[in-house]
């Protein structure tokens, strides 16, 4: 970024010109005389470098607001100076990245929690659920009679997992702007072979292990009533890891962080929810 920061207490005049896709900003400041024989000095402050945050708040008010993180700047913003403030304490952008990320999952740890519990109840009933399809595939009234009121007697409700899903979505969508956005990232290296957190894994080893990540994620998960989305859902970490192969590692480390305790927990949820009806079937 170019700027340019005029000295306080003094008047400019300001103009834009466009031209098409182009735009020229110029300013303007008063006229200075300076007698025969005298000298006098005359100073501007420029900034021309990357958009170091900390370097744009030195030099003028509000010029780190250029760092643009679209609508989810309210969000973006904190995100970033929190990864900021545990950088100064490890000293490693990549460490940060983890960090944070375990901080936010235990932020919405409840959230997710009962999202968590719902899905567990679903795949504890899937056996019951797919008999129910077998037994009135050619009755779709009685499939879905029987199928709500199979849920209905197990206390379940199929849609209550998507509510803490859907409130973490801008949360999460922020903190992907925020490395994306943030240029401290640039040539920051983590560990081994990744020296570049601003550049895609060299080796894609870290798409490789997100894709295995998903996969294990999904079989966590209880399986879609229908054939066709389950195949969909079993191929979707083939298409993430593809997908992912080419964005920043930084990117790439924080979704398989969060991918590894989302699976966590979800084994933690399974094993609590088996555990509690085997009691109560006791």
């Amino acid at each position: 970024m170019s700027a340019a920061v005029p000295p306080k207490g003094e008047t400019y005049d300001f103009s834009l010109q466009r031209e098409g896709d182009h735009s020229l900003v110029s300013y303007r400041g008063p006229l200075k005389s300076v007698p025969a024989g005298a000298s006098a000095a005359f100073s501007e402050k420029l900034f021309i470098g990357p958009k170091l945050q900390d370097q744009l708040q030195k030099t003028g008010p509000k010029l780190e607001l250029t760092v643009d993180y679209g609508k989810l700047t309210i969000l973006a913003n904190p995100l970033f100076h929190l990864l900021q403030w545990v950088h100064k304490y490890v000293q490693n952008w990549g460490v940060t990245i983890i960090i944070v990320t375990i901080l936010l999952k235990l932020l919405f740890y409840k959230l997710t929690e009962k999202s968590g519990r719902s899905m567990a109840k679903m795949r504890a009933i899937a056996p019951r659920i797919k008999a129910i399809q077998e037994r009135y595939k050619d009755d779709r009234e009685q499939l879905a009679k029987q199928t709500m009121e199979l849920y209905k007697r197990e206390k379940i409700n199929p849609v209550a997992g998507c509510l803490p899903i859907l409130v973490q979505i801008p949360v999460f969508l922020a903190f992907y702007w925020a490395l994306l956005e943030s240029v401290e990232m640039r040539q920051a290296p983590f560990f081994g072979w990744i020296q570049d957190l601003s550049s895609k894994d060299p080796y894609f080893i870290l798409p490789i292990l997100m894709g295995f990540g998903m996969f294990a994620q999904f079989k966590l998960n209880p399986a879609p009533p229908d054939p066709m989305q389950a195949k969909m859902f079993a191929f979707m970490p083939v298409i993430m890891t593809v997908m992912m192969a080419w964005f920043p590692a930084g990117l790439v480390l924080y979704w398989l962080t969060n991918t590894l305790l989302s699976i966590a927990q979800q084994w933690q949820i399974n094993r609590v929810v088996l555990a509690e009806a085997a009691k109560s079937g006791s």
